[in-house]
C-alpha cells in the first residue's frame, strides 16, 4: 500500500479534479502490477496495473489507495476490471465517499466472492485527495490559504512596495501549489494593483518543468471575487494565455453585467450577498457545485481575513521572509471581529520547513 501511495503522487499535477489514486497488484508475493491515475477522462489505477499484470492478476491481492468505482463515468467500473480478471482480495485504504460508490465498489466485489477490506494505511492515503474528499462529504471544497510576510508579519511596506519579500525559491514553490490545485481564488485589489494573473509559471516550476512540457501544463481555473464590479477586460488577467487552450476565468459578482464584452473564456456568476458585500460561503459552495475541489486562496490582507474570520479555511501555508520590515505596513490578514485573545484563531502546526532563505509554516485550522 505504501508503494500504491508513492504511485498515486505521480498524479499530483495532473488529475484534477479527480482523486489521485494508486493500485499495486501482488501474486504470491510478487508485485505482478502497477499503476496510477494520470488525467481525467484517462483509465484508472487499476487499469493500468490490470494491463501490466495480465494473467498473473487471477488470483492475485491488489492494494488500491482509493475504493476501485462502481458506476460507468469517463471509464469503466474498476470494480468489475478486478472481478473479471479473478483476483483473489482487493484492499483499499480509503472509502470512496461519492455517493456514486461510497461502499458500493467494495460490496461488489464481495457479492463476487473476493475478499473485500479497506483501512491500510488510510491516513497517509486521506492526504492524497484532501480537496476531492472534503467535497464529497461535505459538498465544500478544501481551502488553503497562502501567506508570504517578514519575520514581523509584514506583506508590505507602508509605501504599498511588497515585491519581492521573499526569495525566488519560496516563488517557485507557490508555483507548485498553483499547479496541484483545482482553483486560485482571488480579489479585485490583486488584479487591479498588481497585474496579478494568477498562472501557473512554466519557467518557474524548477525541475517539476521536465515533467510537464509547457504546452500540455494544466492551469488551474482561476477565480477573482469583484463585489464591486472594478475589474474590466483590458487588465492583464484576461488576456488569452493559449490560443487553442484559453484557461476559464470567473468573475464572482453581485449582479452580471453586459456593458463590457468580455473574452469568451471569461464568465460572470452572481452570488448571494451579504450586508452588501459576496457572501463567501456561498461563493464557495458554487465552487464545490463545479467540481473545484481543492482552491489555493491568494489575496490581500483583507479577504484572507474575511475567509478565516469565517472560519472557511482550512490550511494555512505561510511563507517568512528573514527581514524585519518595521511597523506602518500592511499585516497578514485583517479581521476586525477579533477582539479577545479568547477570539484567535487556533491552528496545529502541521511541518517547518527551509525554501531558500524562507521558512514555510503549514498548520491546519482547528476543527478543520
Amino acid at each position: 500500500m505504501a508503494l500504491a501511495i508513492q504511485l498515486a503522487k505521480q498524479g499530483h499535477f495532473t488529475t484534477s479534479p479527480n482523486p489521485r489514486v494508486g493500485c499495486v497488484i501482488v501474486n504470491n508475493g510478487e508485485i505482478v502490477g502497477t499503476g496510477f491515475h494520470k488525467k481525467a477522462g484517462t483509465p484508472h489505477a487499476e487499469v493500468y496495473a490490470l494491463r501490466e499484470a495480465g494473467d498473473k492478476a487471477r488470483g492475485a491481492t491488489a492494494y488500491v489507495t482509493l475504493e476501485p468505482c462502481s458506476h460507468f463515468g469517463r471509464t469503466p467500473p474498476c470494480a468489475q476490471a478486478l472481478i473479471d480478471h479473478g483476483l483473489a482480495k482487493v484492499i483499499a485504504a480509503n472509502v470512496d465517499p461519492n455517493p456514486q460508490v461510497a461502499g458500493r465498489g467494495l460490496k461488489m466485489l464481495a457479492e463476487a466472492g473476493i475478499d473485500a477490506a479497506y483501512g491500510l494505511l488510510a491516513d497517509e492515503a486521506e492526504q492524497l485527495n484532501q480537496g476531492f474528499l472534503k467535497l464529497m462529504r461535505t459538498q465544500m471544497p478544501y481551502v488553503r490559504c497562502k501567506l508570504a510576510a517578514s519575520l514581523d508579519g509584514q506583506t508590505a511596506m507602508a509605501s504599498g512596495e511588497s515585491q519581492w519579500i521573499t526569495s525566488p525559491e519560496a516563488r517557485r514553490d507557490v508555483q507548485r501549489l498553483r499547479a496541484q490545485s483545482c482553483a486560485v481564488l482571488t480579489g479585485a485589489d490583486s488584479v487591479l494593483m498588481d497585474g496579478a494573473k494568477m498562472t501557473v509559471r512554466h519557467q518557474e516550476l524548477g525541475s517539476l518543468a521536465n515533467s510537464y512540457p509547457a504546452e500540455s501544463l494544466r492551469q488551474p481555473v482561476r477565480v477573482v471575487i469583484d463585489g464591486q464590479q472594478r475589474l474590466t477586460p483590458d487588465l492583464p488577467m484576461f488576456q488569452p494565455l493559449h490560443a487553442k487552450l484559453p484557461h476559464p476565468i470567473i468573475l464572482l459578482r453581485t449582479k452580471v453585467e453586459n456593458e463590457q464584452t468580455w473574452p469568451h473564456f471569461v464568465s460572470q456568476v452572481a452570488i448571494a450577498t451579504d450586508n452588501g458585500k459576496i457572501n463567501l460561503a456561498a461563493a464557495l459552495s458554487y465552487l464545490g457545485s463545479l467540481g473545484l475541489n481543492d482552491i489555493l486562496l491568494e489575496s490581500g490582507e483583507r479577504l484572507a481575513g474575511a475567509f478565516i474570520e469565517q472560519d472557511l479555511v482550512d490550511e494555512l501555508i505561510l511563507y517568512q521572509a528573514p527581514k524585519l520590515m518595521g511597523a506602518g505596513g500592511k499585516g497578514l490578514c485583517a479581521m476586525p471581529s477579533i477582539t479577545t485573545l479568547g477570539q484567535a484563531k487556533t491552528l496545529t502546526i502541521n511541518d517547518v520547513t527551509m525554501v531558500g532563505a524562507d521558512m514555510k509554516i503549514t498548520a491546519q485550522f482547528a476543527g478543520k
